[in-house]
């Protein structure tokens, strides 16, 4: 994993900006974990991320929170 980015707590559309601003600071074909909390951020943000052209690599439920596993693409 190339970085970590913990949004447990922050609502959206924050979480989306600070993911998508974490994401362009990553390498082409870097991974980023991002914690995100149930309900809207998990609903909102990786459909947004997908819309903006990145690929989720895994979502996996925690213990009160999700890891989204987001890749920054290649090209």
């Amino acid at each position: 994993m190339s970085a970590t980015l913990d949004l447990r707590g922050t609502p959206c559309p924050i979480n989306f900006v600070r993911t998508k601003l974490k994401l362009e600071t990553l390498d082409a074909g870097e991974l980023l974990e991002v914690w995100l909390d149930a309900g809207e951020p998990i609903e909102q943000v990786p459909p947004s991320l997908t819309v903006e052209g990145y690929q989720i690599a895994s979502i996996e439920e925690r213990e009160g929170f999700f890891s989204l596993v987001v890749c920054r693409p290649k090209s």
